[in-house]
């Protein structure tokens, strides 16, 4: 059996990444993947499968006529804050599987926010024509029910990703802090200034090792060199390809300040403090999931040393997810895999 695989793959986002090495890692071998990427040799190369790009059309046409399923892998696929382009491609290619009768997975998806009727109209006729669907967060569950569709509700598929260790991170000095930025209109130059403030104070305090951690070059890589220029303490800018080691990163790091959804999932998994920055719903409903503090970017207090504080006082005095929450989240995480498997059986 023969599956193309959709998603947001090789435009170099980690979160992204990790999703597509949590799916492949969940996928039966009796399923081939054919994965569709913006970079098709780096992705073949990083994960040695099948690709084709993801803007081509007549490959695509090809791929699927010679193909059993297609699968719209994880992440918020759906959803038109970013623009409606991304909609718009993702539900004409699942329609597209659909008319060449190929079964349709949606699979691990974060469905939303989707303001446009346009969008929302589209997304709910291509989801009423899909095999199964499975989705990571409840505010996804109780949208699609209110489309009279039954999901599969589980946790992010990356909680059950094997993280492998980095070499040379257990060399810094310790206590060691990961930070996460990213470009977002949310993160305006004075918030970012207020953040960088708040960053060197708490250095300060605490003595830690900041350990920046890009997650997609393009919007994050900028951010971190720009904050580490102005930290007096010991520091490291930590890029990496592999999503198994970027979430072993995360591997003796006490505390994570990060406003990506999988910072803090590859964080929290690792037994990492984290608080979160959040940009997007997405991020909030983890905060409520596993109860973690932060803010929304947009009510952000305007004072450093109230941020800083805040950091300081989660640092002595927080906690993180109890081994057995972590053990039950990934297990649940797992439960993406049944729609898989159930494929192969019928």
């Amino acid at each position: 059996m023969r599956a193309v695989i959709s998603g947001y793959y090789g435009k170099g986002n980690g979160g992204d990444e990790a999703l597509l090495m949590s799916l492949l890692q969940m996928l039966p071998s009796q399923i081939e993947p054919l994965v569709l990427s913006g970079n098709p040799r780096k992705t073949y190369e990083q994960y040695g499968v099948q690709t084709c790009h993801n803007r081509s059309g007549l490959a695509i046409l090809e791929a699927l006529r010679t193909s059993d399923v297609l699968i719209w892998g994880g992440g918020s696929l759906m959803q038109d804050v970013t623009s409606l382009a991304s909609p718009i491609y993702y539900a004409g290619l699942m329609a597209l599987a659909q008319q060449q009768g190929l079964k349709t997975i949606a699979w691990a998806q974060g469905i939303g926010p989707l303001n446009n009727p346009f969008t929302r109209w589209l997304t709910r006729q291509v989801l009423l024509g899909c095999t199964a669907i499975s989705v990571r967060d409840y505010k996804s569950a109780e949208l699609l029910s209110q489309w009279h569709l039954n999901p599969l509700i589980a946790p992010d598929p990356v909680w059950g990703l094997t993280a492998k260790s980095v070499s040379g991170l257990a060399d810094l000095p310790a206590p060691k802090v990961a930070v996460n930025l990213r470009s977002h209109p949310l993160l305006t130059p004075q918030r970012l200034k207020i953040l960088t403030q708040a960053l060197i104070d708490f250095q300060k305090a605490t003595h830690t090792c900041l350990l920046l951690v890009p997650f997609q070059a393009s919007q994050d890589l900028e951010i971190a060199r720009s904050i580490a220029q102005q930290l007096a303490g010991p520091y490291k800018i930590i890029q990496l390809e592999n999503p198994r080691e970027l979430k072993g990163v995360f591997r003796g790091v006490d505390m994570t300040i990060g406003m990506r959804l999988h910072s803090l999932i590859m964080a929290a998994s690792e037994e990492c403090k984290c608080f979160a920055l959040s940009y997007d719903p997405k991020v909030n409903y983890l905060m409520e999931e596993i109860e973690i503090p932060g803010w929304d970017l947009g009510k952000l207090p305007t004072d450093p040393n109230v941020i800083s504080t805040a950091w300081l006082e989660y640092f002595v005095n927080g906690e993180p997810l109890l081994k057995d929450r972590i053990q039950s989240l990934t297990d649940r995480a797992f439960m993406h895999q049944d729609i898989l498997k159930k494929l192969i059986i019928n």
